[in-house]
């Protein structure tokens, strides 16, 4: 083999263990990390109270089942702690009075706010729904957007601590208030990745300084602020420009020089 064939293939290579370097950490970033919601407590028995405002909201924690007795007209709060990359989705259902007791329909609606107490939208979802005379139950849900792990205040995007979640009714006949009703709630959800992280980040989390749900955290913990998995598409990144790099050099180098003839007999 001449010697500009081995410089060729030897670039060859060398950009082949680039691609397949490169592709694995993109494989590896891309790859789904495992939900937070997905721990010990997934699927666990949750409270079986309510709070009735902001400041006695009940903790709850993701892949609980809670549940809650309450009366027609009552605010039910819940506080859920939720970490950056997560995309949560909160589901409630509602058991209602029998239908003989009642006198028309009833509209229900699920709120989030965040831990400034700024109404949250929903991604997707029923937020509201309304049951007719004779329903037995009304079911509602709210997707939020990703948390990001930092942004200016005004932007109302979503940040790391508490989120708390109101359930009530909020169309009803004066005459079907104070009627027993159950309560049930669970919060899921799925991890985003690096896809919706920021370049900055809370310096604590979002969490109240007083009240029944202070010191509320993950079952796991906070995950801290500055890691995503942005970073190993910036390492792949970087990887595959220097091997590019060292490769397109040394394929011009083998390409200047002067191919020696053998001399004619």
């Amino acid at each position: 083999m001449s010697a500009l064939r081995r410089e060729r293939h030897s670039v060859r290579s060398l950009l082949t263990a680039a691609l397949l370097v490169g592709g694995g950490l993109l494989g590896v970033a891309a790859s789904p990390s495992p939900s937070p919601s997905g721990g010990a407590s997934a699927g666990a028995e949750g409270p079986t109270e309510a709070g009735t405002a902001f400041r006695t909201a009940t903790p709850v924690q993701l892949g609980q089942g809670a549940t809650a007795d309450a009366s027609t007209g009552d605010y039910l709060y819940w506080v859920l702690p939720l970490d950056s990359g997560q995309r949560a989705t909160v589901r409630a259902s509602v058991t209602l009075p029998a239908a003989t007791g009642r006198h028309s329909s009833s509209t229900w609606q699920l709120d989030v706010y965040d831990g400034l107490r700024r109404r949250q939208p929903c991604m997707y979802g029923t937020q509201t729904g309304t049951a007719a005379k004779d329903a037995a139950t009304v079911d509602l849900s709210c997707t939020l957007r990703p948390v990001r792990s930092g942004a200016d205040q005004w932007a109302g995007d979503p940040l790391p601590g508490a989120y708390y979640i109101r359930l009530t009714v909020t169309d009803l006949a004066q005459e079907d208030l104070g009627q027993p009703v159950r309560a049930r709630l669970r919060a899921e959800s799925t991890d985003v990745g690096g896809a919706y992280a920021a370049d900055d980040a809370l310096a604590v989390p979002l969490v109240p300084g007083a009240g029944t749900a202070s010191g509320i955290a993950p079952a796991d913990g906070w995950s801290g602020t500055w890691w995503s998995d942005r970073w190993l598409w910036t390492a792949a990144g970087g990887l595959l420009a220097a091997l590019a790099g060292i490769g397109g050099h040394r394929l011009t180098r083998g390409a200047g020089r002067p191919v020696r003839v053998p001399p004619t007999a």
